[in-house]
């Protein structure tokens, strides 16, 4: 037995026997070992083949005494709750099992800290470095109609890709700024073509339809240079949320639709939460879900006064007919694993030509490790979804 194997199940026993805790405490902590989806306010979780009747009159978390063994348990309501022992998977590479053994260790066992209220003001683009080493290119800061911008071009541009441009808009979660330059590096250089990345306003000053607007407004100045079908639009994360709202309020304005999209781990619909946010962190297993109470809105401080069923703010309800070829990608240990296919198939039943990519493994947004031989491979991926469809339409 390797010594992973054997801290694996010491740790696990830890959590087992040694500790009892809330249903809660028990969501929280250990996670990259036992995966557990509970409703809060348990009495406790003790060691125990079988559901009882805890003070609460409420039914006790199946827990062996022993984290060789699994349990699961259905309540009346279909709420699951299941101890799991996850391995470091054998189907990704060296590199990402690494990865995933060091978010282990890093997993608290304690509750997480309250929320940290989001910054007032934006934060500079995060690091490029690292992805700037593997994917060189030229950066220059700018503004476009009015709105800040990253202009990300390759170190040479072939005749041929010269009319083409890329729309590359951020993750963070609304509040910051967390990939203007690492997404636009890597897509600049495999496709030899310019990426506007839009460093859009951000909340809690300026929740939903700033972000949008922001986007709309380069988008528009940008077609007085480009042809639509020479322009793709992508993002990551919280950008991979905007990619599908700017491309419905573009359709909303009849102007031309883009000749691609990329929503890369994102999603279409602010009336309900996915599966994988209920299992799943920024982290994958390690860390913490952001799982909410029942009413609490997901991205409440984005959303704003917004009727959730706003088309342009959930475009799972809009009329996605005639949208451009749309790549969309994810990971089986995405927190937006579920909302990213959800607004795939979306897309599929309105007739778009839309493809889905999943990766084994991985968590969310594990592109943007540019070290990771399946980042490599996304990369290579979007590229060549991008080459394959600008100036095609």
């Amino acid at each position: 037995m390797s010594n992973g194997r054997r801290n694996l199940r010491t740790d696990c026993r830890q959590v087992a026997i040694e500790k009892p805790i809330s249903r809660r405490g028990l969501l929280q902590s250990g996670a990259v070992l036992l995966g557990t989806i509970a409703a809060p306010d348990l009495a406790k979780v003790i060691a125990q083949d079988a559901p009882t009747r805890g003070d609460t009159g409420q039914p006790t978390l199946p827990c062996n005494s022993t984290p060789q063994q699994v349990s699961s348990y259905i309540d009346a309501q279909g709420t699951a709750y299941i101890t799991r022992i996850v391995p470091v998977p054998q189907t990704i590479s060296a590199e990402a099992q690494k990865l995933l053994a060091r978010q282990a260790t890093r997993a608290a066992s304690e509750a997480p800290s309250p929320p940290k209220k989001p910054p007032s003001a934006q934060p500079r683009q995060m690091s490029s470095d690292a992805t700037r080493a593997v994917y060189p290119a030229n950066i220059e800061f700018s503004t476009v109609a009015g709105v800040s911008v990253s202009v990300v071009t390759p170190l040479v541009i072939p005749a041929n890709k010269a009319n083409r441009v890329l729309i590359n808009l951020h993750g963070g979660g609304f509040t910051s700024d967390s990939g203007s330059l690492t997404e636009s590096l890597p897509i600049a250089n495999l496709t030899q073509t310019k990426v506007v990345s839009v460093i859009y306003r951000l909340a809690p000053e300026h929740p939903f339809p700033a972000p949008v607007e922001d986007v709309v407004a380069v988008y528009k100045e940008l077609l007085k240079t480009y042809e639509p079908r020479n322009i793709a639009i992508y993002g990551s994360s919280a950008g991979a949320v905007l990619t599908p709202e700017v491309a419905v309020k573009i359709k909303q304005l009849s102007l031309p639709l883009p000749g691609a999209l990329g929503i890369f781990s994102g999603g279409g619909d602010f009336t309900q939460t996915g599966d994988s946010q209920q299992i799943f962190g920024v982290q994958g297993l390690s860390g913490h879900p952001d799982t909410r109470p029942k009413g609490v809105q997901w991205l409440a401080v984005y959303v704003g006064s917004t009727d959730p069923e706003d088309p342009v703010l959930s475009p799972f309800f809009a009329d996605l007919h005639g949208m451009p070829p749309t790549l969309f990608t994810t990971s089986t240990r995405d927190m937006l694993l579920s909302d990213t296919t959800t607004l795939h198939r979306a897309f599929l039943r309105a007739g778009v030509d839309a493809s889905l990519v999943v990766f084994e493994g991985l968590n969310h947004c594990f592109w943007y490790d540019p070290n990771l031989p399946e980042s490599r491979e996304a990369d290579g991926i979007m590229a060549k979804f991008f080459d394959a469809h600008l100036g095609t339409q």
